[in-house]
């Protein structure tokens, strides 16, 4: 990358923060959260729905984010939104990658796939289904579980993504009392998936 390319090319930046993983396949490493502002899918049980609008967040550079991200010890960079894939991610991953990071990416796939990853984790909604390009890409699928119709969802596109991909299932945080023990129940029937739990939520990190 050149250097006017870190200095010029800027995205809106939710937060960025150093925690843990808490969901998914890198669940418990320490990770550097980057999250984009911008997204058009619309859950309607989204918990960081002040990411939607773009405009609200400030604008960042490569370099300003690459070196506060640097500032941490761990070495995972995870991008996340939002829709992180509203941006073009070329110049930001292969920052990161000169940086030393491993590249992370949590979609629901709904928009052209940018950027060098390490790892893709594609969580498909209802609201605005992934395009099929992403789903050959997919190291990880995880299908949030708000009701009992949400297991056939995942179920269609365990069947698209590759057999190398890993399979989650994931409670929605507020209804987590209620589709816990299915999902439980469900993986007990087809041991293929494994259970996703958001483990940030029980330990109180970001």
């Amino acid at each position: 990358m050149t250097k006017p390319e870190i200095d010029i090319v800027q995205y809106p930046v939710m937060e960025a923060f150093y925690t843990l993983q808490g969901e998914g396949y890198h669940q418990g490493k320490a990770a550097y959260f980057i999250r984009l502002g911008g997204c058009d899918v619309g859950c309607v049980w989204c918990d960081v729905k002040e990411s939607w609008e773009a405009a609200k967040h400030p604008q960042q550079s490569i370099h300003d984010m690459v070196t506060a991200a640097s500032a941490f010890p761990g070495r995972l960079a995870v991008i996340t939104g939002g829709e992180p894939l509203m941006h073009n991610l070329d110049a930001l991953t292969d920052a990161l990658h000169e940086a030393g990071f491993q590249t992370n990416i949590e979609t629901s796939g709904a928009w052209p796939v940018s950027g060098s990853w390490d790892w893709i984790c594609l969580s498909p909604k209802k609201f605005k289904a992934p395009l099929p390009g992403i789903l050959p890409l997919a190291n990880e699928l995880k299908v949030v579980i708000f009701n009992k119709s949400d297991f056939d969802w995942a179920e269609k596109y365990a069947a698209l993504v590759s057999p190398a991909c890993k399979l989650y299932l994931q409670p929605e945080w507020s209804k987590s009392a209620v589709v816990t023990p299915l999902i439980i129940d469900y993986i007990k029937a087809n041991p293929r998936w494994e259970f996703s739990l958001q483990l940030h939520k029980y330990i109180h990190v970001p």
